[in-house]
This record gives C-alpha cells, structure tokens and sequence, in this order.
C-alpha cells in the first residue's frame, strides 16, 4: 500500500519545495484575511480579484524563497496586532502635520533625501519598515540596502523623526526572539 504525499513527507523530512509550498499555504489565509479586512467588499467582484492577488502574492513569495525564509507564523501575527495600531496613530499624527505644512498660508516644505539605518533586520522586516516609512505621510522610502534605507521626506522634520528611531524600534519588535 502506497502513502500519501503528506505522510510520506512527514516521515521523511520536508524537501525543500514541500517546506515553501507549506509556508506558502501558512501565509495564504494571513493575506486572506488582511486583504478582507483592508477592502471591506464582499461581492463577487472584489473576493474573485482579492483571490487572485493573493494567489499571485503566494507564487512570487515562493518563487522569490521569501517564504520559507520570513514566512508568516502565529507570533508574528500576534506581533502585528500590536505593530499595526501603533503605525496607523503614526499615519493620523503624520497626515495631519502634512495638512497643516501643505494649507499653511507660507508653506516652508524643503525636501530632503537621507538614509535610516535598517541593519540587523530581516528582509522581511526591512520591507515591513519600507512600506511603514512609505505609509506615514511626507515620507517615500525608494532605495533599500542591507543596512540601509533611502527616504525622501517633505522636510527635514520626517528624516529626524525617523532618526530617533520610534519606528524602527517598533520594527524590530516584529522580529522573533533569539
């Protein structure tokens, strides 16, 4: 009598491609419910294309091996309960002081581009704090490096406050403990 895959596997050791692809299927249901959650649709319409870009997510993580490198596990999920509250007060602080830069009858907007420091984290961390730099507004995240991150900001004020160090402090949070 013959095994199935699935126990065959279990018994044997992972290979390489069952370990992505099962760190592919831990991650689906995550983005799944983020997508859900993000979109607030439920018509036909808006679940058919939140499937396919999450299928299309799944395929390029696990073509590009960010999956079973960072893959997405329950801790991590519970770390960005605590992660996400805290960037979308930073987003409202942010947006606010940009409306009031922007509307001001003498707007004193010098753009900067400048680096923060990003060394020591994970690639999957250093995309979560590119696209966190990208997501508070007045500041763009275009260029990142194994230690480095290269931001564009309204003004002077965003490069400092992300020298200061808040957000990656709060990023580093996200990663496991060693």
């Amino acid at each position: 009598m013959r095994r199935s895959d699935g126990a065959a596997a279990a018994g044997a050791g992972l290979s390489e491609g069952d370990e992505a692809t099962q760190a592919v299927l831990r991650t689906a249901p995550v983005l799944v419910l983020f997508w859900l959650v993000l979109s607030g649709h439920f018509e036909v319409l808006f679940l058919t294309l939140g499937a396919v870009s999450v299928l299309l997510v799944c395929l390029l993580s696990r073509r590009a091996g960010v999956a079973e490198r960072d893959g997405v596990t329950l801790p991590l999920v519970l770390r960005l309960l605590r992660y996400l509250p805290w960037l979308g007060l930073e987003v409202l602080v942010s947006a606010f002081a940009v409306v009031r830069k922007v509307w001001s009858p003498r707007p004193a907007l010098r753009p900067v581009v400048d680096s923060t420091p990003s060394s020591g984290l994970s690639v999957l961390s250093q995309v979560v704090y590119a696209n966190s730099i990208t997501f508070t507004p007045g500041t763009l995240s275009f260029d990142v490096d194994d230690d480095s991150i290269k931001v564009h900001s309204l003004d002077e004020s965003g490069v400092e406050g992300l020298r200061a160090g808040a957000m990656l402090r709060q990023v580093r949070r996200l990663e496991p403990r060693r």
